[in-house]
C-alpha cells in the first residue's frame, strides 16, 4: 500500500483521476474493456468530476459496479448513491454497462445474487472507496467481517456511520438515516486489481490514523487495505495530518 499527501482536496481529487484513468485505459488496451467500482460520498465528488472530464478514456468500455446504497431510500433522493453515480459519473461518461444495487427492491436477496453473480464473472480492474470517520470500507463499519466471501451484504449502520450522512447534510437530522444498507464486502473489495482510496478532510484524520498506523483489525476496517499489493492511498494535508510517520508529499 502507498500513502500520498496533497495539498489540498482539489489537488488530490485532480491526481487520484490521473490515477484512474490511467488504469482504466491500461485495462481497456489489454482487455478491450474495463471493470470499474466506484464509490460516492461528499468525499468522492472532486475525484469523480475531475474523472469525468478525462476525455481520453473510452467510456463506452467501462463496466461499473456499485460499492454500496441504503435499503428503502427512494432512488430520487438526493443522498441515492444511485443517483449520485448515475448524475455524477454515468450518465455524464457515456458508460454503457452499470449494475446498481436497488435498496427499494421487495427482494433484496435477489439483487445482492444477480448484481453479485455479475461481479465475480471476471476480475474487477480498479475500485474506488473512501474511509468512514468511523474507519469503515464501503459500508462494513465496525467490527467489519473480514472473513466473508459473499460479494454483498445486508449490514446494519452504527450510530457513527449515521452521523456522518447528517454531518454531510444528507439528511437533516439521523432519524431520516436508513438503519441498513447493502455493502460490497471487504474480501470482494480486496480482488480488485488495483485500489484508489481517495480520502479528504480533517474529519477523516483520525480514522486515517487509527486505520494506517494502528493494527489491522475489524475495528478500523480501512487497515486491510494495507495487506493489498496495489492499494493508493491518496490523502490531502488536513486527513492526513495526525499521521507520524512520514509520507510522499505533492503539490
Amino acid at each position: 500500500m502507498v500513502l500520498k499527501v496533497f495539498s489540498d482536496k482539489s489537488s488530490l481529487g485532480k491526481a487520484a483521476a490521473q490515477k484512474a484513468a490511467a488504469a482504466i485505459r491500461s485495462a481497456i488496451r489489454d482487455r478491450g474493456q474495463a471493470r470499474v467500482i466506484a464509490a460516492t460520498g461528499t468525499s468522492q465528488l472532486e475525484f469523480l468530476a475531475a474523472l469525468t472530464e478525462s476525455r481520453d478514456v473510452e467510456w463506452r468500455l467501462v463496466e461499473l459496479f456499485h460499492l454500496d446504497e441504503y435499503i428503502g431510500l427512494p432512488a430520487a433522493h438526493p443522498a441515492s448513491f444511485r443517483k449520485i453515480l448515475l448524475d455524477r459519473f454515468v450518465n455524464k461518461t457515456g458508460i454503457a454497462k452499470f449494475h446498481p444495487l436497488d435498496g427499494e427492491a421487495r427482494d433484496l436477496s435477489e439483487v445482492i445474487r444477480q448484481v453479485g453473480k455479475a461481479l465475480a464473472s471476471a476480475a474487477v480492474d480498479i475500485a474506488f472507496v473512501g474511509v468512514g470517520e468511523n474507519g469503515h470500507l464501503a459500508f462494513n463499519d465496525p467490527p467489519a467481517d473480514f472473513e466473508t466471501e459473499e460479494p454483498y451484504l445486508i449490514v446494519n449502520l452504527d450510530e457513527a456511520c449515521r452521523r456522518q450522512q447528517v454531518g454531510e447534510a444528507w439528511f437533516g437530522d439521523i432519524s431520516q438515516v436508513p438503519k441498513r444498507a447493502i455493502s460490497m464486502s471487504v474480501r470482494q473489495i480486496l480482488k480488485a486489481k488495483e485500489i484508489l482510496a481517495v480520502v479528504p478532510e480533517s474529519r477523516k484524520a483520525q480514522a486515517v490514523k487509527a486505520c494506517f498506523e494502528g493494527e489491522i483489525s475489524p475495528r478500523a476496517p480501512a487497515s486491510i487495505l494495507r495487506t493489498h499489493p496495489n492499494a493508493n492511498v491518496y490523502l490531502d494535508k488536513e486527513s492526513a495530518s495526525l499521521l507520524s510517520s512520514a509520507l510522499e508529499t505533492s503539490a
